[in-house]
């Protein structure tokens, strides 16, 4: 029987962060499809001098979980470049989209695949069998539904296959999938769970354990809003909102084209633009370096406004809070503008992480914080019900 391989994969609106194996094993793929065909025409020296897959992932995903079966797609970077890309639409639910499966099995594929792991998943010919324990999640509001149960289900009990297409090392390699186990996390709470443990599940914040906390995370579709009290996550106040960076990020992107012609491939293009060290707020219009500053502040600033708005909600309702963590890869596109707000306003107790890695990656790691456990768990459990062999 094939051996169960740890991942944890947060499926962002922005980009897949995906962790496998040990912790230091990870995978970054911007979260962008486009429907192609099966002989996807190679241009040029793509293929024979990058050798790099992620630059041309071209696969067929086969999966009773998907409403559009047997689909052809191009993925992550490669999907920039189609005229038909498609990123998650706001007010979409992320459990419901066939979206969210393409890149959740893509990644795992894009895993398996890799030599390093023929000893974990012995090929036979072209095909794979890959086994995963997986942590994932949810925004709070999903779970609050019950949608984790659906998700969940369409995971564990079949089998998804990922073919590999025109890819680069990998054309001709079939990976099929299965799940030994799908643990679905409500979003809020793994980030809870990030800023208490390290990544050997030990307390690493004990200030923080007994505190009353509010963690704002701001994805690109959703905001939840968790409220942390006696250690535990307060479901019944904790919150998710309908309200995420993406919107935003696609008026930025449609008044730069419109007023200065430029065509930026993707909303993550446009977080380049408005989070990179050097030249923040520019870029390149007919070689000329151009600032955008006037539409990106006046967007983010009413964006930023609304976020401010549903953290007085919640603190209201939770008078007793000390402090409010921003996390996710909304909060660091609004950092400045929610921080300018709070020092005008209410002048609450708020902390961002100056890293933004730390920030945009703490649900994959939280992830993978969670299913460890629950894996060293299990095989505590299993060894202490196992009869002692004489």
């Amino acid at each position: 029987m094939t051996k169960s391989r740890i991942a944890a994969v947060d499926v962002g609106n922005d980009s897949i962060k995906a962790i496998f194996g040990e912790f230091d094993n990870e995978l970054n793929i911007p979260n962008i499809v486009a429907r192609d065909t099966e002989d996807r025409p190679v241009i040029g020296i793509e293929e024979l001098d990058t050798k790099d897959p992620l630059e041309g992932i071209h696969i067929r995903v086969h999966s009773p979980a998907l409403k559009d079966n047997n689909a052809i797609y191009r993925i992550g970077n490669l999907a920039t470049k189609s005229d038909n890309a498609t990123e998650l639409d706001p007010g979409s639910s992320k459990s419901e989209e066939d979206q969210t499966l393409i890149m959740l099995f893509a990644s795992l594929a894009l895993d398996a695949v890799k030599e390093e792991n023929a000893k974990v998943f012995p090929k036979n010919k072209n095909v794979i069998d890959a086994n995963y324990t997986l942590g994932t999640g949810l925004p709070l509001r999903e779970v609050k539904e019950g949608k984790d149960a659906g998700y969940r289900s369409k995971l564990v009990g079949s089998v998804h296959q990922v073919e590999f297409l025109v890819t680069p090392k990998y054309q001709g390699m079939k990976v099929n999938i299965k799940f030994d186990e799908v643990k679905v996390y409500p979003e809020g709470f793994a980030a809870y769970i990030n800023l208490v443990m390290d990544n050997s599940l030990k307390i690493i914040n004990k200030d923080l354990i007994d505190r009353r906390i509010l963690i704002q995370d701001i994805g690109g579709l959703s905001t939840d809003i968790a409220v942390i009290k006696n250690r535990n996550v307060d479901d019944d106040k904790a919150q998710g909102f309908n309200l995420g960076v993406s919107e935003a990020l696609e008026q930025i992107r449609e008044e730069i084209r419109s007023k200065h012609g430029v065509e930026l491939d993707s909303r993550r293009d446009v977080v380049e633009v408005i989070t990179r060290k050097n030249d923040r707020n520019h870029i390149m219009v007919k070689g000329s370096r151009t600032s955008v500053h006037d539409i990106t502040d006046r967007i983010l600033l009413e964006l930023a406004k609304k976020q401010y708005r549903l953290l007085r909600n919640v603190w209201a309702k939770n008078s007793q809070t000390e402090i409010c963590y921003f996390v996710g890869g909304g909060a660091t596109v609004l950092k400045e503008y929610i921080k300018t707000l709070n020092n005008n306003l209410d002048g609450y107790n708020i902390e961002f992480f100056e890293d933004e890695k730390e920030s945009i990656w703490m649900m994959a790691n939280a992830y993978y914080k969670l299913i460890m456990d629950y894996v060293k768990k299990s095989e505590k459990s299993k060894a202490v019900s196992e009869p002692v062999k004489s």
